[in-house]
């Protein structure tokens, strides 16, 4: 759990010490102040950020969960005021996101929700599948995030409990007609009607910011002898591991499979109507003059509305549940005595 238990009730009988430092420990969140406690020489200061009912959220457990998204700021290199910003975001953020999994975990007690070892096994193995991945690779994954096994099956179980609990408030509910699914193809047509994608490489010779225009010849002449090369038939592939400047020299200047509109505008038309085998002129481009090489091009073929009527189903339902979900979460939440504390 991510919260302390809040009793209504703080003791029977004589008060304990006990009872005064947890006593003191609650109204002096509330007005504010932060709470030290003392052992063996060691301040330990904590403090109630939120009440949810009769559950707290420590600043402590708040901290705990926004450390990896501090670290990530802090490398980020932003200026100090936009990570302040950032982290204050996030942190909002987080607190609400942890009176949410209050709210939702009180949900799954209310309604008996169970998860087995079983089903939280067969989770784990989709999981090594998807990503393709052994127990070995699992585990030193975790181990590199300080998160051991015990803890990981501990965050498995909470999303199954948590998707049982969409499942059995949420899910039931949504109905999606043939007209939802008509309506998402006909918005999506483009995407539907086919695509067709590029097997792309490239050599590239640098011109320093720097370079003189003695310097900036040199690279051009560089550059058109490699392209003259080229048109007598000799491999583009050798061309680009002996000339090119690119990262992806050692792949035969290789760079991946792209869609036409994820490339460049300057590209773009370069390429148009082009074949493959066939490579461009030499472009100045803002790293420096390239020559770029369609190795292949692959057709992906549409889908009638018959082919991706599952596919859109698949996509509606997701975004219905998203927003049903969210729905609920905020009746729970007017339900509910909530709160903050600054």
């Amino acid at each position: 759990m991510v919260c302390n238990k809040m009793k209504t009730k703080y003791f029977t009988g004589k008060w304990s010490y006990l009872s005064f430092y947890l006593l003191y420990t609650f109204f002096a969140s509330f007005a504010g102040f932060p709470v030290i406690a003392k052992a063996e020489s060691v301040e330990i200061v904590d403090r109630i950020v939120a009440v949810v009912n009769d559950e707290i959220i420590l600043l402590s457990e708040l901290n705990r969960e926004l450390k990896p998204y501090e670290d990530q700021i802090e490398a980020s290199g932003y200026p100090l005021d936009k990570q302040r910003k950032m982290l204050f975001k996030i942190r909002e953020d987080m607190l609400n996101n942890l009176v949410d999994q209050i709210l939702t975990d009180k949900e799954i007690e209310r309604l008996d929700i169970k998860v087995s070892e079983k089903e939280i096994d067969n989770a784990i193995e989709r999981i090594k599948e998807d990503k393709l991945i052994t127990d070995e690779e699992l585990i030193d994954g975790l181990a590199s995030e300080d998160m051991t096994m015990e803890e990981y099956r501990e965050n498995i179980k909470e999303q199954i409990l948590r998707s049982k609990l969409v499942a059995y408030q949420v899910k039931s509910k949504i109905v999606i007609t043939k007209e939802d699914i008509e309506a998402w193809y006909e918005r999506d047509i483009d995407k539907y009607s086919g695509e067709t994608k590029y097997h792309l490489s490239n050599i590239l010779m640098q011109v320093p910011p720097s370079a003189s225009e003695a310097e900036e010849l040199e690279v051009n002449k560089k550059m058109e002898s490699v392209l003259s090369r080229l048109i007598k038939g000799e491999s583009f592939s050798d061309l680009a591991n002996a000339y090119s400047e690119s990262s992806s020299t050692a792949d035969g200047g290789y760079l991946g499979l792209f869609k036409i509109d994820a490339l460049l505008p300057q590209l773009q038309e370069a390429i148009k109507g082009m074949k493959a085998g066939e490579f461009t002129s030499i472009l100045d481009t803002d790293q420096g003059h390239q020559i770029f090489y369609i190795s292949e091009i692959v057709k992906i073929p549409g889908k009638s509305y018959e082919e991706a009527a599952p596919e859109i189903e698949a996509r509606l339902y997701n975004e219905f549940v998203n927003e049903k979900f969210a729905a609920w979460i905020k009746e729970l939440r007017k339900k509910s005595h909530i709160k903050i504390i600054k």
